[in-house]
């Protein structure tokens, strides 16, 4: 097949790119930052071009600003150019319990998994708890000034690798629109307090713990699981101390 990933060289995007090469499928890889496949979100700059020919989307897109212009607004124009270009499954990436967590950004990707169930093309949604790469690297920029932030209360961590993810995803892609969500989680829950200590711990940083509150309404949904999926489709594999000790490892190699 081929198959476009939008935001393919973000975090998770590089590794859905990799898995689908090694599955022998042709890929092109979509981003502002592309200089054979450069689109623009916002706009829909270069989806046309881009997409013709593909048999399969995988929206891997992210935003820290302006996400609900590019993650909401950004897929109505993704979906209506896959439909133009004849694209017969467009698989979307959020967040496990998105719709449960009271905070701009979770509501955004709830709010982009509605765009794609109503679109114009075939969908599957694969939906995936937080990844061992996107909290390790939060601490690792809090730790330059040597504090850690420790959030107050118990709150369930159920952190996965981005090349389990990736896995899955070509799995789904490989397969019909299941027009549903399939959910992927780590293969542990840990508290975030201990999570925390143990990066800490296994990269050797000197760190003071900051405890941090959060806004009660977030609180409390962190706090009762929202971000934990005890039931997965899919359960990754690679647990985030063996995860963070080959990172560092592969550093020092």
């Amino acid at each position: 097949m081929i198959i476009a990933i939008v935001g393919g060289n973000g975090t998770l995007g590089r590794h859905v790119v990799a898995e689908l090469r090694r599955r022998g499928h042709e890929t092109r890889s979509l981003s502002r930052s592309s200089t054979k496949h450069r689109i623009d979100l916002t706009t829909g700059e270069g989806l046309p071009a881009a997409l013709a020919g593909c048999d399969a989307v995988v929206d891997a897109s992210n935003a820290t600003t302006n996400s609900s212009k590019v993650l909401v607004e950004g897929s109505r124009r993704l979906l209506a150019a896959e439909a133009e270009a004849g694209v017969r499954h467009h698989v979307g990436v959020s967040i496990v319990g998105c719709e449960l967590v009271p905070f701009g950004y979770y509501r955004v990707k709830a709010e982009q998994e509605r765009i794609v169930e109503g679109g114009p093309v075939p969908w599957s949604i694969v939906r995936s708890t937080q990844f061992h790469e996107f909290v390790s690297g939060l601490l690792k920029q809090a730790g330059r000034w040597r504090m850690l932030p420790l959030p107050i209360g118990k709150i369930p961590l159920q952190t996965v690798a981005c090349a389990d993810v990736a896995a899955a995803i070509a799995d789904v892609v490989e397969s019909t629109p299941a027009r549903r969500r399939i959910e992927i989680a780590g293969p542990e829950i840990i508290d975030a307090g201990q999570w925390i200590r143990a990066w800490r711990s296994i990269a050797g940083k000197r760190a003071l713990l900051l405890p941090v509150p959060l806004p009660r309404r977030v609180s409390r949904s962190l706090s009762a699981g929202a971000l934990i999926s005890h039931q997965p489709d899919y359960r990754g594999r690679i647990r985030f101390r063996q995860w963070l000790q080959d990172e560092l490892n592969g550093r020092k190699n």
